[in-house]
């Protein structure tokens, strides 16, 4: 059996919480300085919300990051192999992943 592709949100939300566990910061301490309430940061990094392009920032921003980085890091992190996606050659220089069959 294959699995499903990963959602963005999921991959967002593991990435955030990610650099906020290396920077050693609480939730309510992030989501204070990003303006946003620590329920809903949470939900976010749970992958349980789909967040606003300018709540994306006001996050990034609360953990010393840029948009950019930040969404490199996130689509890094859906182009890498997984158990049960096999990789597709899409275009000169990049790779997608399918599911396997």
């Amino acid at each position: 059996m294959s699995t499903p592709e990963p959602l963005w949100r999921h991959a967002l939300g593991r990435e955030l919480r990610r650099r906020r566990h290396a920077r050693r910061e609480t939730l309510a301490g992030t989501a204070a300085r990003a303006g946003v309430s620590p329920q809903y940061l949470s939900e976010v990094e749970r992958g349980r919300k789909e967040p606003s392009s300018e709540m994306i920032a006001a996050v990034a921003g609360a953990l010393g990051t840029g948009l950019a980085d930040l969404t490199r890091a996130v689509a890094d992190d859906l182009a890498a192999p997984a158990p049960g996606r096999a990789p597709v050659a899409r275009g000169a220089d990049r790779t997608a992943y399918a599911l396997a069959a």
